[in-house]
């Protein structure tokens, strides 16, 4: 077995040589250093398992030197400190230490601390890795008996939930086959989609929620007289992220109902949203609101009229009596007035909040080198949309919503994927621009890598020209021209982009709550 490798880091390490002769009889690997500079050269150059780490060293003191091994590693830190204040242990914990002893210490403290440590990270490893392993084999047993779309979103809960449980460990091998298996499920879901979508669509016993049948189905039955209800919907929240949100949220609610509904294509806000919030199919919008709606080739904003779908939606329900209002945030400072404006929201029986900052974080993945180095993975996607969520004016609006005893849903219009295989089309130029649908007049693709809707009409999608047909990219495919081709390719490899089909973009969190 390897042995464990360890570093010390005290401006008197020589005083501790009986504790890392002792710790070498056990078999440990010990290196030292008697500063936080040359500790972090150490740390830059070897792999080490664990640190244990002095509080008060001449240079950059133990904090400081923490806090940078903190940032850059995920190496396991024990503090060693000679003080008991509580200021320097909150602070010290604060930054995720994974243990701390007290000066004076002797070896069996550092043993023991050491077995505490690096053994429960192990067993807790272990644990996680058997369990999905196990669970593998039932998933791709499950994907060979797929029956129902119901089938498809229990299958992508538990791909979800193994995402977020693997985050949580040091598991790149159980990731990498993790990310195998999410990849054969959305070949096999693309399949599916492509043979079932149409029938969806239409009037049917067994047809799943839609966006365009969500707020009907979801809200509608849970709208009290007697009290408020808020219904929030975050652009481009996917169901893991979600997930890694839930925690925060469930120390103010208790989740009465979490479940799915499938976006409609494309999975693009300009129709699913729109769906929402009118209880239409795109087509229906288009006619009822000739006025109003945009078909991709038009110029002008296409999420511009969602105030007066979901005013329209509410009279055809018969809920034109109930005071309501619209908002939607896409500024922090707006985000903030309405916090301060809460009194004036409980005064409606609906406050409807649209939430933009996720759909504003996946775009700027593709225009900011720092967006792309902070969220190159789904898991550091996850990360930080969690760091927003924490210091963001929404969690201050759930708080006072849990405070106020109000009713909450929380869901949002649509997934993202994470794109790296390019699809050459070829389109005149009004053809739309969405990298993973397009619709327009004659378009030329690579068959293998799209759904064709030839008649927009009978997918209840609106059509610019008699003979505009509509694609959707498969998986993780994104659409690409064959001009400037490289250029393209490189710029969009590696972004989040939504439109077309995936279990990501498709399955989507609708949560009902009530406050604790």
């Amino acid at each position: 077995m390897e042995k464990v490798r360890i570093l010390w880091v005290d401006d008197e390490i020589d005083l501790l040589k009986p504790h890392i002769l002792f710790l070498e009889s056990k078999g440990y690997d010990l290196s030292t250093a008697n500063n936080g500079e040359d500790a972090l050269e150490m740390i830059d150059e070897s792999d080490f398992d664990i640190i244990f780490l002095d509080e008060n060293m001449p240079g950059i003191s133990g904090l400081e030197t923490l806090n940078r091994i903190y940032e850059q590693y995920s190496i396991p830190v024990v503090m060693i400190t000679k003080s008991e204040e509580e200021y320097i242990m909150e602070e010290a914990l604060g930054s995720k230490i994974a243990d701390y002893l007290i000066k004076p210490v002797n070896p069996h403290q550092i043993l023991l601390s050491l077995k505490k440590t690096l053994d429960s990270k192990r067993l807790v490893n272990q644990s996680v890795t058997s369990k999905y392993q196990k669970e593998f084999r039932e998933i791709s047993m499950a994907l060979m008996d797929v029956r129902s779309l119901k089938d498809w979103e229990e299958i992508y809960l538990k791909l979800v939930h193994w995402e977020v449980e693997l985050d949580k460990i040091d598991a790149s091998g159980m990731v990498e086959i993790l990310e195998m298996q999410k990849s054969e499920a959305n070949s096999q879901f693309f399949k599916y989609v492509k043979n079932n979508y149409e029938s969806w669509l239409k009037e049917s016993e067994d047809k799943p929620v839609l966006s365009h049948t969500l707020f009907k189905q979801k809200v509608l039955p849970h709208l009290k007289d007697y009290k408020p209800s808020f219904f929030i919907l975050i652009d481009n929240l996917r169901y893991d992220q979600w997930k890694i949100l839930q925690p925060i949220i469930e120390e103010w609610f208790k989740v009465e109902e979490e479940t799915t509904f499938c976006s409609i294509l494309p999975t693009a806000t300009q129709y699913s949203r729109n769906s929402i919030f009118s209880g239409l199919t795109p087509l229906g919008i288009s006619k009822r609101f000739p006025h109003l709606w945009k078909n991709d080739n038009e110029e002008g904003g296409k999420n511009l009229h969602e105030a007066e779908f979901l005013e329209d939606q509410l009279q055809r329900l018969g809920l034109g009596d109930k005071k309501h209002s619209y908002h939607k945030v896409v500024q922090k400072q707006y985000g903030d007035r309405l916090v301060t404006q809460f009194n004036n929201l409980m005064k409606n029986d609906l406050n409807v909040i649209v939430y933009n900052f996720v759909d504003m974080l996946s775009h700027a993945k593709t225009e900011m080198d720092m967006i792309r180095e902070l969220a190159g993975t789904d898991k550091s996607y996850r990360a930080l949309t969690k760091t927003w969520f924490e210091n963001s004016s929404l969690l201050e609006m759930l708080k006072k919503i849990s405070v106020a005893g109000a009713d909450l849903f929380i869901t949002t219009d649509h997934g993202t994927i994470n794109v790296g295989v390019p699809s050459q089309v070829i389109g005149d130029k009004e053809t739309s621009s969405n990298l993973r649908y397009k619709t327009g007049k004659r378009l030329q693709y690579q068959t293998k890598d799209v759904m064709v809707v030839e008649d927009p009409e009978q997918y209840f999608l609106p059509a610019a020209n008699l003979t505009s047909s509509y694609i959707f990219a498969k998986e993780n495919v994104f659409l690409t021209y064959p001009n400037n081709y490289n250029h393209f390719v490189k710029y969009f490899k590696d972004t989040y982009q939504h439109g077309g089909i995936s279990l990501e973009e498709m399955i989507c969190p609708f949560v009902r709550l009530s406050s604790k």
